[in-house]
């Protein structure tokens, strides 16, 4: 799991998966010149092939680190003002007054499993959108092989556990410490536990939410799998991702397009 380490490699790969296969998803539903932007953004990758097309991204990262490699990555196109990148929390207060703009397209990938108070996010996304705007989800659902991050882990043997992060709490975090990860490795995997999410609780939400599903996409290997372990991307096929309790234990990635009702 070398490229967890390798930035400039981890924002090629952010940056391809979203050339090849999140903007041909968004297809006629993304406008021309649209305004984008992603929460959690971490080096922007994925925002780096919506600069290739011309669009105009902001990018909200909480992790001031991997924002400062964003700059250092995109430093051209933001000396061109063609992105804008700030350090922020989604639920900081003034989180819409510090926008520069509304916009077009909303972008979670890989975020929307780690934050807590989902329908909180989903009402501040909500009223950051332009009229007609929509939002885009990419998240591994709470119960596929890998669903609790546990490839993270220093543990040769639980990095490539699969479904162990379905123990129950106290079985997980005392295994976590019995391995000797580090404090702040158990407390995010243990969060985790707390906030991940299945594709059913996403479909409810949304409903609940006052959004409409415009498309979705289950995929049984993870698109981002093609430049992480050669593996050629999969579909999940009718009628399995029909199937609803079993389809979260095969999804490893769920796309999902939606706009307001």
């Amino acid at each position: 799991m070398e490229f967890y380490g390798n930035k400039e490699w981890y924002f090629e790969m952010q940056k391809r998966t979203a050339s090849d296969y999140i903007i041909p998803f968004l297809g006629s539903h993304l406008k021309k010149n649209a305004k984008v932007c992603e929460i959690g953004c971490a080096e922007a990758g994925v925002l780096k092939a919506f600069l290739d097309e011309g669009h105009s991204c902001v990018g909200i990262e909480l992790s001031n680190p991997r924002l400062q490699l964003a700059k250092k990555y995109l430093k051209l196109e933001e000396e061109e003002g063609r992105i804008q990148l700030f350090n922020k929390n989604i639920f900081d207060s003034d989180f819409q007054q510090t926008m520069p703009f509304k916009f077009d397209l909303i972008i979670l990938k890989d975020v929307i499993e780690h934050l807590p108070d989902k329908a909180k996010v989903l009402k501040t996304l909500k009223a950051s959108l332009n009229e007609g705007g929509i939002l885009f989800f990419a998240f591994p659902p709470w119960w596929m092989p890998f669903g609790g991050h546990q490839q993270i882990t220093k543990s040769k043997v639980l990095k490539k556990s699969i479904y162990v992060h379905l123990l129950p709490k106290f079985l997980y975090r005392s295994l976590l410490q019995l391995s000797r990860e580090k404090k702040s490795t158990v407390e995010e995997l243990m969060e985790l536990k707390e906030t991940g999410i299945n594709i059913g609780a996403m479909k409810r939400l949304l409903k609940k939410e006052d959004f409409s599903i415009v498309k979705d996409q289950h995929w049984f290997i993870n698109p981002i799998y093609k430049y992480k372990f050669k593996l050629s991307p999969k579909k999940v096929i009718p009628p399995f991702k029909n199937i609803l309790f079993l389809r979260n234990f095969y999804t490893t990635c769920y796309y999902v397009l939606f706009k307001p009702k």
